[in-house]
């Protein structure tokens, strides 16, 4: 399914619907250049699981946790990984064992790690300031 916002809310909005539909183990896959809005499509995601929670990014945390909602959002950034094996060390199993929905920014960097079956979003910039491509596509093998 292919998107169009053209704000920083409207994206957020896109992420809370989807977050009102995932499942429980469900990884959302995220692609797109620095500042492309992956991080409020996160925080909408957050808000569609019912997170109250302020959802920043954990570019150098690597992994933020947040509970409160129907399902726990683990929230990463494979932004400063260098492969998948990096991944592994930091718990991944782990995380995907305990049943919530894990938002993966940068899951380029960690392919290999992931299964064929995430769903995957790739945002784009358009040609106005806050406009956004969104592609997203669920349950598709590499």
């Amino acid at each position: 399914m292919e998107y169009t916002t053209n704000s920083p809310e409207e994206t957020e909005a896109l992420g809370a619907s989807m977050g009102a539909r995932l499942k429980a183990g469900t990884v959302v896959a995220f692609t797109g250049d620095l500042g492309a809005g992956k991080t409020a499509f996160v925080r909408g995601l957050a808000r569609g699981l019912g997170i109250a929670d302020r959802v920043t990014s954990p570019t150098f945390t690597i992994v933020n946790e947040y509970d409160g909602g129907r399902l726990p959002l683990f929230h990463f950034d494979m932004y400063r990984l260098g492969s998948a094996d990096e991944l592994f060390e930091i718990g991944w199993e782990d995380y995907l064992g305990r049943g919530g929905v894990c938002a993966v920014e940068w899951s380029e960097n960690v392919a290999e790690a992931l299964e064929g079956d995430c769903v995957r979003v790739d945002i784009r910039r358009g040609a106005n300031d806050g406009q956004r491509f969104i592609t997203m596509t669920e349950g598709e093998e590499r």
